[in-house]
């Protein structure tokens, strides 16, 4: 693929930091006949928050959309995976950073922007706030031959997808072919992954069982604030870093207290990430890129 070598060159002789993760991945082969395309997650902006883990409270979004419009290629779409903004118990002050966010993602050059909701924004008003100013918390979306499904496991506050939305699941999945190429975006990891650090979908189980009958299926989700690669049985779940404070390891400490504020490097282990869809060489490609250049 021509625009994919070319984004690697470009990226190798400008230093933005672009890093390949992975190419072929288990469980995601795209049939032929389809466009090449890449799309870009963000996740985790968590506009509003206030604290020492991060200085740059107010301005990191903005530089990572910055780093964004730079991109030598641009992507065909931006998905933003969730804690859009950072909890509030104040109706009013949360649909003000709602507006705020609303307001600086404007600024992104790529026409199609697609958000769904954290728990941050959406578990203390069961996603009323959300859906006022961004639309519905679940969805799916057809582009260029791969289905799309945006599951919603945030706005119940026990971090329940619920009945009502698998049945969604169940029927959405029946109007796809077992060997369809299916991209899931979720917030919380549907699997296990630590749930004492809310790190879990309690009916997450159910989600997975449903996907598991289709061949080419992957996860994107947020939440843990870093990258992190998981596999249930052929379906590999990917989690994105997070542009407001990384978090610890999975189960690497008592508790999941955001890592400290390094001066020296700002930024570090904050991000976005890229996905390439090839089609010729049936494979999907994934591009981690840091908030800013040289961070």
């Amino acid at each position: 693929m021509a625009r994919n070598i070319d984004r690697r060159q470009f990226l190798q002789l400008a230093g933005l930091g672009g890093v390949v993760f992975a190419s072929g991945l288990p469980g995601v082969t795209f049939g032929a006949g389809q466009d090449d395309f890449y799309f870009v997650q963000l996740s985790d902006p968590h506009w509003g928050f206030e604290g020492p883990p991060n200085p740059d409270a107010r301005g990191t979004l903005k530089k990572a959309i910055v780093s964004v419009n730079a991109l030598e290629y641009q992507p065909d779409f931006i998905m933003f995976t969730g804690d859009l903004t950072h909890t509030t118990d104040s109706p009013v002050e949360r649909r003000k950073r709602m507006a705020e966010f609303k307001e600086i993602v404007k600024d992104i050059k790529v026409k199609t922007v697609r958000f769904m909701p954290g728990e941050h924004d959406a578990s203390l008003d069961n996603g009323k706030a959300f859906k006022e100013f961004f639309g519905a918390t679940n969805y799916t979306f057809d582009h260029k031959g791969v289905h799309f499904i945006v599951i919603d496991n945030v706005s119940d506050p026990h971090a329940l997808i619920g009945d009502e939305q698998l049945a969604w699941l169940a029927a959405d999945l029946k109007q796809q072919k077992q060997d369809a190429p299916i991209v899931v975006f979720t917030h919380r990891p549907l699997f296990d992954l630590v749930p004492q650090w809310d790190w879990a979908t309690r009916d997450g189980a159910k989600a997975v069982e449903l996907l598991m009958p289709y061949q080419n299926v992957t996860v994107f989700y947020g939440h843990i604030h870093q990258e992190h690669h998981h596999m249930t049985g052929h379906i590999a779940h990917h989690a994105a870093k997070g542009l407001m404070f990384p978090l610890p390891a999975p189960g690497s400490q008592p508790n999941r207290t955001p890592l400290p504020w390094n001066p020296a490097e700002p930024y570090k282990g904050l991000g976005f990430r890229g996905i390439d869809v090839e089609d010729k060489a049936a494979k999907l490609d994934i591009l981690e890129y840091p908030v800013v250049k040289n961070a």
